[in-house]
C-alpha cells in the first residue's frame, strides 16, 4: 500500500471509530459497502432484466428502490407481481402492500405467485406504508439478515395521508402534505434497506402536467422524493392489444423505457407481450429478438436454429420448429435454453467505448421520455 493509501486507511479507521454505531468509511474494491448490489430479482422479462442491469441474470437490484410508473392499464402492477413470483423462486419472502384493493388472487397464481406464502398487507395511508416497511426491515435485522425480501407497494398514487383521511372533501393542500411525508420517509427508508437483502418496489401513476408545451409533459404522484431516491425508474406503456383468431383480446403488448438507472445505461427501451392468463410471454420475446438479430433462420412459418459449440463453433444439432413450439423446445432442453440465453445476452448487453467515437460518430437527438 502506498503512503497515500496508508493515510486513507488511517482516516477510514478514525471515521469508523467516530461513528461507533455503524461502519461509514470503506474502500469500494473490498466489498461489503452500501453501494454493493447483493442480488438481482427477475422482472419476468429477460429483455427488461437486461435493459435494467445490462448483465446476465439481472433485473431489479436488491438493497435498492425501484419505481414502476405508467398510465392505467400499462402493466406496472403485473410486472410488480412477477417480481414477487421471482422472489419466491429464490426462497424469499414476497410482501404485497395494497392500497388499491384490486389484487386478483387468480392472476397472481397464474403468473407463479404462491399466494399461500405471500404476505398481503392492506393499507390506506402513506404513514402506514412506511411504518410497515420499517417494521419488516427491523424484523429482518433481528432474525435472518440473509433472507431475501421483496416489498411491493401498489400503489403510492392511491395512498392517502392521515390528515387527508380525517378531513372534509372540500379541503385543499393535501397533495403538498403527502409529498412532505414521502420525502421524510424516503430519506430514512433508503438508508435502512441499503445494507439489507430487501428490494423495495413502488408502482406509481403518471399524471399529465397542465400547460406544458415543451419537454416531458408527465409527472408522478407524491412529489420528487421517490424519483430522486429510486436507483431505477421504468416507465410503461400499453403498446397495443393481442387478439386471438376470434378477435378476442387475450393480452397486451407492453413497452417499457428505463428512464433512470444507476445500475446500467439508462433510456433503453424494450417491448414484450403479456397474456391475461399466464403473464409475460418471455420465450415469445426470445424468439422475436433472435429473429431480429438473425440468430436463427426463418423460412415461411418454420424456424431453423443451429446449436453450436461456443468454443469450436462445431454444429451440435439443428432444430426446426414452429413458433408455437419454441417454448416447449426450450423447457425440454436445458442446454439449448442456456445456449439461446447466451446468444441473447451477447446481442442485447450494451457494449461501447466512447474513446473510439469521434464527434462525427455521435448522433444527437431531441427524443425524450414523453415519446415512449
Amino acid at each position: 500500500m502506498s503512503e497515500k493509501d496508508e493515510l486513507a486507511g488511517v482516516i477510514a479507521d478514525e471515521l469508523n471509530k467516530q461513528f461507533k454505531h455503524q461502519k461509514v468509511a470503506y474502500f469500494l474494491e473490498e466489498g461489503g459497502n452500501p453501494t454493493d448490489v447483493t442480488g438481482w430479482i427477475s422482472t419476468g422479462s429477460t429483455m427488461l432484466d437486461l435493459a435494467i442491469a445490462n448483465r446476465p441474470n439481472g433485473g431489479v437490484a436488491v438493497g435498492k428502490i425501484t419505481e414502476l410508473n405508467g398510465l392505467e392499464g400499462s402493466g406496472k402492477s403485473l410486472i410488480g407481481s412477477h417480481l414477487l413470483a421471482s422472489t419466491q423462486k429464490q426462497d424469499g419472502i414476497a410482501v404485497y402492500i395494497d392500497t388499491e384493493s384490486a389484487v386478483s388472487q387468480e392472476y397472481l397464481r397464474a403468473i407463479g405467485v404462491d399466494t399461500t406464502k405471500m404476505l398481503y398487507v392492506h393499507l390506506e395511508t402513506c404513514e402506514e406504508i412506511f411504518d410497515t416497511i420499517e417494521t419488516i426491515v427491523t424484523k429482518i435485522r433481528e432474525s435472518n439478515k440473509d433472507k431475501l425480501v421483496t416489498i411491493l407497494v401498489d400503489s403510492l398514487a392511491a395512498a392517502s395521508t392521515k390528515q387527508e383521511m380525517d378531513a372534509d372533501f372540500d379541503k385543499d393542500g393535501w397533495a403538498t402534505a403527502k409529498a412532505i411525508i414521502i420525502s421524510k420517509a424516503m430519506r430514512k427508508v433508503t438508508q435502512m434497506i441499503a445494507r439489507q437483502k430487501v428490494a423495495l418496489v413502488f408502482t406509481n401513476q403518471l399524471r399529465q402536467k397542465l400547460g406544458v408545451m415543451f419537454g416531458d409533459p408527465w409527472t408522478t404522484s407524491g412529489g420528487k422524493a421517490l424519483p430522486f431516491h429510486s436507483s431505477t425508474r421504468v416507465r410503461f406503456k400499453n403498446a397495443g392489444q393481442i387478439k386471438d383468431g376470434n378477435k378476442t383480446t387475450i393480452g397486451i403488448k407492453i413497452k417499457g423505457q428505463v428512464i433512470k438507472n444507476r445500475l446500467g445505461p439508462p433510456m433503453r427501451t424494450v417491448e414484450f407481450p403479456l397474456y391475461f392468463d399466464k403473464g409475460i410471454d418471455d420465450f415469445g420475446s426470445w424468439l422475436t429478438v433472435m429473429k431480429e438479430h438473425k440468430l436463427l433462420k426463418v423460412g415461411g412459418a418454420w424456424y431453423t436454429l443451429q446449436h453450436c459449440d461456443l468454443e469450436t463453433g462445431e454444429l451440435i444439432k439443428e432444430y426446426k420448429f414452429l413458433s408455437k413450439d419454441f417454448e416447449k423446445l426450450m423447457l425440454e432442453n436445458s442446454e439449448l435454453k442456456d445456449y439461446c440465453y447466451g446468444l441473447i445476452c451477447n446481442a442485447c448487453i450494451l457494449k461501447y467505448d466512447s474513446k473510439e467515437l469521434g464527434i462525427d460518430d455521435v448522433v444527437e437527438t431531441e427524443e425524450s421520455v414523453d415519446e415512449l
